[in-house]
């Protein structure tokens, strides 16, 4: 089509778009603050990440506590703030997919445990190839020990 082809005057006004009434909002419309505050907020977290080089480097010079297939170590912190809890899952215990279904198990039994976390304490909670073997009853058995221990050097 070529310019010559358009017409010189501007079309005729169109009816508004429709918004059927399953997708309006019952509330009808809002203001943005109002709309801001109605989405979901970020959870809360009891147990934190550990981050920072400094802080892994601290952690490996802490003596560490084992139970078979599962170690852990423990740098003590401020008691006002959360618990922080890191994991170290070498290639030893398999393919990426398969660490990260490792760590996911860990922080599962570590949430569960969360009661035997010390305030405040920094932890680095390390795992061998069998720890792929453990049920989650033993997982969280083994890691209950674990931190028991991590617990009692503390005091």
């Amino acid at each position: 089509m070529r310019e010559a082809d358009l017409p010189a005057e501007p079309a005729e006004a169109q009816q508004e778009a429709r918004i059927s009434s399953a997708d309006a909002d019952p509330r009808g419309p809002q203001r943005a603050e109002d709309a801001a505050s109605s989405r979901p907020r970020a959870p809360v977290r009891l147990i934190r990440h550990v981050r920072g080089h400094g802080t892994f480097r601290d952690l490996a010079r802490t003596p560490a506590r084992r139970r078979g297939a599962l170690g852990a170590r423990l740098l003590p912190g401020d008691p006002s703030e959360p618990p922080a809890v890191g994991y170290a899952i070498p290639r030893a215990v398999g393919g990426a997919v398969e660490r990260n279904r490792v760590r996911r198990r860990l922080r599962a039994a570590v949430r569960e445990l969360e009661s035997e976390l010390v305030p405040g304490g920094r932890y680095l909670v390390s795992a061998g190839p069998a720890v792929s073997a453990m049920s989650p009853a033993e997982l969280r058995t083994t890691l209950c020990e674990v931190l028991r221990a991590l617990r009692e050097v503390a005091r």
